[in-house]
Order: C-alpha cells, then structure tokens, then sequence
C-alpha cells in the first residue's frame, strides 16, 4: 500500500503500513543500483512496497520485495520487477545497521522512496522493532481521536 504524492514534480512514494507495524529507531537515505527501465517505472510512481524487507549478503545490504513495474515501453530490455535491489551505503554506516541488526527483534524496512533534485532515485530505511498489539491500538486511538479533532475543529468553522 504506498501512497504517491506528486508535490512540484516531485516522486515520494511511502510505505504508510511501516509506520504502522513498526516502531523506527534510527532513518538512513541509500542510493539505489537500478536499471534504466527501473528508474523510468518509478519516476511513473509504479512502485509497490508490500512485505518489502533489507537483508545482508555478503557484507552489502540489499531490499527485496519491492515491485517496480515493468516499464511500458522497455520491449526486450525489461527488468526483472521482483529483483533484490542493492543498497548503497558508505562502510560506517552498513557496518552500524549489522551490528544493530544482530540484536534481537530489529530488522531494517524502507520506509520512503523519493527521487532527490539531482534526478536519482533515493530510498529511506529504517533501523525497526515491530510494534506489539497494544501498540498497535495505541496507534489507533491516537489516529481516531485526531481525526474526531479534526472534524470537530472543521465543523466549527
């Protein structure tokens, strides 16, 4: 479920269910390796997060579930859409995610897909604990009860 919101040319495509499943602890912004057909698909916003996760092989961090849409045009040099996508990332930083990743009940999920204004395409990940059910409800009352705010504050006006 990402949300795609164009606000002056710009593509900033969110996983709004990671906010919701997942309590973040530390944001990192990785450059993305792609291919030209990917970077055409999400400039279309053509991106789905859906059980996106990052895991590490082989000393790099790579993301996996996340579905880029063949682009319309590519014929035969299509990409792969369900390929693991390779996260760059200086040493310090991926060295700083493994260590906290091998600590019980973290995991790193993107959270944000964005292109900067140079024209590359950017992803923010998080460093995540998953939140428990009562969290869960927290989150609900909470979003419940800005929205009947809201409301009220809009009727009064």
């Amino acid at each position: 479920m990402a949300k795609k919101s164009k606000t002056s040319g710009e593509i900033n495509i969110k996983y709004k269910k990671a906010y919701f499943n997942y309590e973040f602890l530390e944001r990192f912004t990785a450059g993305l390796e792609l291919k030209g057909t990917e970077i055409k698909s999400i400039r279309e916003g053509k991106v789905n997060f859906n059980d996106a996760y990052c895991f590490f092989k082989g000393g790099e961090l790579f993301v996996k579930g996340m579905h880029i849409a063949e682009y319309k045009m590519g014929n035969i040099f299509n990409h792969d859409p369900a390929r693991p996508k390779k996260l760059l990332l200086t040493k310090k930083e991926l060295l700083r995610l493994k260590q906290k990743m091998d600590e019980k009940g973290l995991t790193i999920v993107p959270v944000r897909l964005f292109i900067n204004n140079k024209g590359l395409a950017k992803l923010e990940i998080a460093l995540a604990k998953g939140k428990k059910l009562h969290d869960k409800r927290q989150s609900i009352k909470e979003r419940e009860y800005n929205r009947s705010l809201n409301k009220r504050n809009w009727h009064e006006l």
